[in-house]
């Protein structure tokens, strides 16, 4: 049974890039002896040529078998891994028609019962089945430097978690017994056993496994931590929320072996059609054979039609891809979605916790008369120090900014959806909306008198002490930065359709949709009106992906082509609701995907092509006569190197994001 820990992959277990490597050592090493027996043979050969020069009959009359034993040695060599290889894929239900490389060694073989000399004919088959061999493991391996990302999933959290215990004492545990609601204590330089939040102590946290993001973030009590993750700085002790695979990083690994499992639709037309390839290959090979009676020519067709560079077109490129992607914090759920994301021409978005951070800043002070701007900061930070409303907190996030000393509250009573009433030094504080301000004895005039500024699209806090107006602080919910210019990118992809949509104020929609440059924007939407927009912009013709923050935006993230949570780390229901979730809050992970999209299907076509010019090509020359089997095993080599290297310049994509 296997186990449930964070570092365990989901069953069934698929082979990780670890075991792939020391499986494709011994392949080559026996790949190597077998060459290394079939060039014995040759220099045999070379030696007997040589004896029978001068004059040594008897060495010469030996060295013919002497030479054909070595090369029949290497070809059972080559073959068995061979076989080994076919005998893999077929117990994993994979069929890629290497019976085809058995055929054409074994008709190569055959051609040394009707030449005079049998060993260079069975060196020959020997050199295909080296070469062979060599695209095989090559096939094999092309999926291991694309999944860097899987392998260091696959290694984290190693080592024990340090548990503590009611008396306070530590326990160091296996990660795979630990539980919600244990307590763990995390050194600097220790790995995260488990998803929680921090109940003590400060540190800088590496989270670029989890989210994509390059720079250590900080935290303190009260922010979650995810398995997976470094403690860089700070001794911190956490309550664990999360363990084993029901993390953030084990879902984050399954949702990658997932999407390795499935499949685009023109690896299905391969799958559907692939009992068909090999008769056809054979019938066509006996044609030749008719036609020609060339052993010679029969065992070249049958080697160049096996269709490996072919095979690898598709799922090379789509490994380096998810490979890229998964870097980024980007998870692609099924490889369909990277084909569908490259033909998007419409994106709608939501505002809050999207395109903005769905966190309250001030953007502008309006003190009245005397009163300073530092003293009006003062007097709400200070009246708010208690709340943990999202408005209290931005006010005291700049009291600290501007280092403004506050003043202990005498007396505090809060009006839920109003404000509250504070004592100050000794004076009556009143801090909330205008609803509270006229409450109390003044009206919207008296704080707008002076001044007059526009306040469309932001929120007002009113502040009034001892019954005289002070001013008020205008705060808004603050643009990501770089969303500007990822929608920009967007554009220049030529995405014909960019709308923003929310619940919010029109006011609001409207500065927003105006600071990221967009035209098309709705406002008081509530979740079944996004679903009617997105269906709306399907229905005019565009392929349409929705960006949401995955839990009141599920259903339009449904109704799309491409649903895009973002800031999906630690929930599940973004996770679960998307078609690709966004681990981090990078705006310019947009862009990026969709090049990445367009990229990968042009790379696949350019495999395609490849691997379908060198087959077709190589079966028309070999049948003509014009390449042996030795050079159609060479070029089978070629082909297969072209596709990977083609498609391993995926893997990079990317590298310049932050």
């Amino acid at each position: 049974m296997t186990s449930t820990t964070a570092t365990t992959l989901p069953s069934p277990v698929p082979e990780i890039p670890g075991q792939t490597v020391r499986r494709t050592g011994s392949r080559l090493l026996w790949a190597l002896l077998g060459a290394g027996l079939i060039l014995d043979s040759m220099f045999i050969s070379w030696l007997g040529s040589r004896a029978g020069d001068s004059g040594l009959t008897a060495w010469a009359a030996d060295e013919g078998k002497l030479a054909a034993l070595c090369a029949g040695l290497g070809i059972l060599l080559l073959l068995w891994r061979i076989f080994e290889i076919i005998g893999r894929e077929a117990r994993t239900g994979h069929t890629r028609m290497n019976e085809l490389v058995i055929l054409a060694v074994l008709a190569s073989v055959a051609r040394a019962n009707f030449t005079p000399d049998g060993a260079i004919a069975l060196q020959t088959a020997g050199g295909i089945a080296f070469f062979m061999l060599l695209s095989l493991i090559i096939e094999s391996q092309s999926a291991v430097g694309a999944r860097a990302s899987l392998e260091a999933l696959a290694r984290l959290t190693p080592g024990k978690a340090r548990r503590l215990l009611p008396s306070g004492e530590e326990e160091q545990v296996e990660p795979a017994s630990l539980q919600p609601g244990d307590r763990l204590r995390i050194l600097p330089g220790e790995n995260v056993f488990g998803d929680g939040k921090i109940v003590r102590g400060n540190t800088a946290l590496q989270e670029a496994n989890i989210t994509g993001e390059s720079l250590p973030v900080d935290k303190g009590p009260g922010d979650t931590v995810f398995a997976g993750t470094v403690n860089l700085s700070g001794l911190i002790e956490v309550t664990v929320d999360r363990a084993g695979r029901d993390t953030t990083i084990g879902k984050v690994r399954e949702l990658i072996e997932q999407a390795e499992r499935s499949r685009l639709p023109f690896t299905r037309l391969i799958d559907r059609y692939i009992h068909y390839y090999t008769p056809v290959v054979l019938i066509l090979a006996g044609l030749v054979w008719l036609a020609t009676t060339d052993l010679n020519r029969v065992a070249a067709v049958l080697v160049a039609a096996c269709p490996i560079a072919l095979i690898l077109a598709t799922p090379s490129a789509m490994i380096a891809a998810l490979s890229a992607a998964a870097r980024l914090g980007v998870l692609v759920k099924n490889v369909n979605d990277i084909e569908a994301m490259a033909r998007i021409d419409a994106v709608v978005m939501d505002k809050t916790g999207t395109v903005t951070t769905g966190e309250l800043g001030v953007v502008r002070l309006s003190p009245i008369a005397d009163v300073t701007p530092a003293e009006l900061v003062r007097l709400a930070a200070s009246a708010e120090q208690r709340s943990n409303h999202p408005v209290a907190v931005a006010i005291r996030q700049l009291a600290i900014k501007v280092r403004v000393v506050l003043s202990e509250p005498e007396e505090l009573h809060e009006e839920p959806g109003r404000g509250l009433r504070a004592v100050v030094d000794g004076h009556a504080v009143f801090v909330g909306n205008l609803a509270w301000m006229e409450e109390n004895g003044l009206g919207e005039q008296v704080f707008h008198a002076e001044g007059g500024e526009d306040t469309q699209g932001v929120s007002l806090l009113y502040i009034m002490c001892d019954g005289r107006p002070y001013g008020w602080i205008a705060l808004e919910d603050q643009v990501r930065e770089g969303a500007r210019e990822a929608l920009d990118e967007l554009k220049a992809l030529n995405i014909r359709h960019l709308a923003l949509i929310t619940g919010d104020r029109e006011e609001v929609a409207a500065r927003v949709a105006h600071e990221l440059g967009l035209e098309n924007w709705r406002s008081h939407c509530i979740p079944a009106q996004k679903v009617e927009y997105v269906n709306e912009t399907k229905r005019r013709g565009y392929r349409t992906a929705f960006i949401g923050d995955g839990v009141n935006d599920g259903p339009a993230l449904a109704a799309s082509n491409i649903g895009i949570a973002m800031g999906a780390a630690g929930s599940d229901v973004a996770v679960e609701s998307a078609t690709i979730a966004l681990l981090n809050n990078r705006l310019n992970r947009l862009p990026f995907l969709m090049r990445l999209a367009r990229r990968s299907r042009l790379i696949i076509i350019g495999n395609v092509i490849i691997g379908g010019i060198f087959i077709f090509g190589g079966i028309a020359l070999s049948a003509a006569g014009i390449l042996s089997p030795f050079m159609a095993a060479i070029i089978q080599v070629v082909s297969t190197l072209a596709v990977v290297l083609n498609s391993a310049r995926l893997v990079r994509e990317g590298e310049d994001l932050g």
